[in-house]
């Protein structure tokens, strides 16, 4: 594999209209928006691109439609979320002709694999299709961890070429890099977590928020790069209490909503989710426009 996937790859949300029909003109829009920023690469079909909640055809649609918009200027991945393996690897193949370029893989999502079952998963998926695959660790939300121990008996599976690390563990990124060098790209997948995870040395950063702030998660991840911690963390800390929103259960709802509150677009999700209502949207909201007032009085004083 050739891929040598680095810099901030947001996962995108797909757009819906308020009925919960795919919105494919904003969700176009938002990634045009993406790339114009700065991002280094796009993920659709992310769990927050609601994934799950979408039929087959629908994701060709919003597969294709990326491919329409991004036009080879970053690499174009889609999220992998599926129960059984043959679903899987048939999906996969599928998703390569509509056009991704790269997997975001998720273990099964209807079933807490063991170690062996795990890497098998993966090491099937990857002889059943022509992309290189990132594995989603996620096992806060999956029960299923990608351990080190897992990863070695993959380390010969060419088209695994990068691991994004969301087990909630700091010291992970330190325990990948003592085991494997740079085998695999280490990808930080938790937006509260960036800055710690680049002064470990991931070269990339699966991010919610980016599809609301953009510009301003990309300058954290270039400034941390480059070394300029000082500077990367004082955005951080302002950037920080929006990002402790990508973590909840309601992230998909929470993420849309400050796309709408920062530049407009839909809010509407698929059920089982429903809108914010209540107590509940009044804090995220809050959250949300204190960021934006922050960002501004940054700004203001910059100039």
């Amino acid at each position: 594999m050739t891929a040598k996937w680095t810099g901030v790859f947001p996962a995108v949300t797909t757009k819906l209209q308020e009925n919960g029909a795919v919105d494919i003109l904003s969700t176009q829009s938002s990634i045009e928006r993406l790339i114009k920023n700065g991002v280094s690469g796009i993920i659709v079909l992310p769990m927050l691109g609601e994934n799950a909640s979408l039929k087959l055809a629908e994701k060709e649609k919003v597969i294709r439609a990326a491919k329409e918009v991004v036009a080879g200027r970053v690499p174009l991945l889609s999220g992998l979320a599926e129960v059984s393996t043959e679903s899987a690897a048939d999906t996969a193949r599928k998703f390569q002709t509509f056009g991704a370029e790269g997997l975001m893989a998720f273990p099964s999502i209807a079933y807490k694999s063991d170690a062996r079952e795990t890497s098998e998963w993966y090491r099937t998926l990857a002889a059943e299709c022509d992309l290189p695959i990132m594995i989603y660790n996620n096992p806060i939300a999956y029960g299923v961890d990608v351990t080190p121990a897992i990863l070695r008996t993959l380390e010969d599976v060419d088209q695994i070429v990068c691991i994004k690390e969301e087990s909630g563990d700091i010291r992970r990124v330190t325990d990948l890099y003592n085991e494997f060098g740079d085998r695999f790209a280490v990808f930080c997948g938790v937006d509260d977590l960036i800055l710690e995870s680049l002064t470990l040395g991931v070269t990339g950063w699966v991010s919610g928020m980016t599809n609301a702030w953009p510009e301003e998660c990309v300058r954290i991840f270039d400034l941390g790069r480059a070394g300029k911690f000082a500077e990367a963390l004082a955005l951080y800390r302002v950037m920080t209490p929006a990002f402790h929103l990508d973590t909840s259960v309601k992230l998909v709802q929470y993420i849309k909503l400050a796309e709408h509150l920062v530049y407009g677009a839909p809010e509407w999700t698929r059920a089982p989710r429903l809108p914010l209502v209540g107590e509940e949207r009044e804090k995220v909201v809050a959250v949300i426009n204190d960021t934006i007032a922050s960002l501004r009085s940054r700004s203001s004083k910059a100039a």
